[in-house]
């Protein structure tokens, strides 16, 4: 029998998806292949302290998503770089945990999709699965994330940006008079609705902008598209895929965190959306083309909206969708022909062969070139 593949997954965080990580994390945890895969947990705490979690029992309340937590009392540890010999060891330098033949990072929002974590992995040499440095980066920014598109000619909604600087500045009826009404106020760097209102006159306008402000330096306001709000699901390195489409059906006034993940009846997932062949077809066309624009790997969900007229906008990417078993991406690919379980293995599969493309580059001045 083969020796197993020993996967670290890295999941909570400093970000306020924390309870979203630790919710997708148990899924992954639940549904990996345990005859292939070895597990090391590793979770982080909201100070961002790395502990060795124990399997049999990581997580408190993990049935509920309002209550869930990172169960208290793992050994902190310490990651130590070195090739070959990349190993977690205890703070206290006594005992090394060993050596992980990759990372699989189920971490959503600041400090684990923004590029942070990726950009550490990548330091200590270790594989891991999900997008490399820029793209994560480029991905978490919804305001670089929509030049981008746009620059590549891709459809976006109309948008404005406003920082702390141009905050006194920002007048609601200058920004109706370019966006229209209603407006959606967001953090530029949070995902899963996280800091998001929706603002129908100048009160909800201003307590909007004072929320969103509690969670980034950068706010993005956005036109309210009337259309049909559409995802697709992409997997791959230099040869991406789509799945089939799926639609959401908001049962708030829109696709809110507490929609996402508290409310059971938040939102109904119509899989596979019911759209004529080339709308579809279109779709994940252009889900693959914002893919590569944004320079992603390994995984992303790209959202869309779908306009009366048949007109096609990306919204947004996530490069580190929600992962539970309920999920979109995951049940995307399901729908697609690819079960749960078997989209594990291929992440980790092009986590590894991203590892060894990267680590065949040349790192040192060949003085025999011409």
């Amino acid at each position: 029998m083969s020796k197993k593949i020993r996967v670290g997954i890295l999941f909570g965080g400093r970000s306020a998806e924390h309870e979203v990580s630790l919710q997708s994390a148990k899924s992954v945890i639940d549904a990996i292949d345990r005859e292939k895969y070895e597990l090391v947990l590793l979770g982080i705490d909201r100070q961002g302290r790395w502990m060795l979690a124990d399997e049999r029992r990581y997580l408190d309340n993990p049935e509920d998503p309002k209550t869930i937590a990172l169960a208290r009392g793992g050994r902190e540890l310490g990651l130590v770089p070195g090739g070959d010999n990349r190993t977690l060891m205890e703070m206290s330098g006594k005992d090394a945990v060993g050596k992980l033949d990759v990372v699989f990072p189920v971490l959503h929002g600041t400090f684990g999709e923004d590029g942070t974590v990726q950009g550490l992995l990548k330091l200590l040499d270790m594989p891991f699965v999900g997008a490399g440095v820029l793209g994560s980066a480029v991905g978490m920014d919804k305001d670089v994330m929509k030049r981008l598109l746009r620059d590549a000619g891709i459809p976006i909604p109309r948008f404005l940006i406003c920082g702390i600087r141009e905050r006194s500045e920002m007048r609601y009826e200058a920004v109706v008079a370019a966006l229209g009404s209603p407006l959606f106020i967001k953090p530029a760097n949070c995902g899963s609705s996280v800091g998001v209102s929706k603002a129908k006159n100048e009160a909800e306008f201003r307590v909007a902008m004072d929320h969103a402000f509690r969670f980034d330096h950068k706010v993005i306001i956005e036109e309210a598209v009337a259309g049909r709000e559409i995802e697709c699901s992409v997997l791959g390195n230099e040869d991406p895929i789509a799945s089939v489409p799926g639609e959401i059906l908001p049962n708030h006034d829109f696709y809110s965190y507490e929609a996402k993940y508290i409310d059971e009846h938040g939102a109904a997932l119509m899989i596979p959306a019911e759209l004529p062949e080339d709308v579809a077809l279109r779709v994940r066309e252009m889900a693959v083309e914002a893919y590569r624009v944004l320079c992603c790997e390994g995984m992303a969900r790209v959202d869309m909206f779908l306009r009366g007229d048949g007109e096609v906008l990306v919204n947004e990417i996530n490069t580190l969708p929600g992962f539970t078993k309920i999920s979109m991406y995951p049940k995307l690919w399901d729908a697609s022909g690819i079960t749960y379980p078997e989209l594990i293995d291929r992440l980790i599969e092009l986590a590894l062969r991203r590892h060894e493309r990267d680590r065949a580059l040349t790192t040192s001045m060949d003085m025999g070139a011409p």
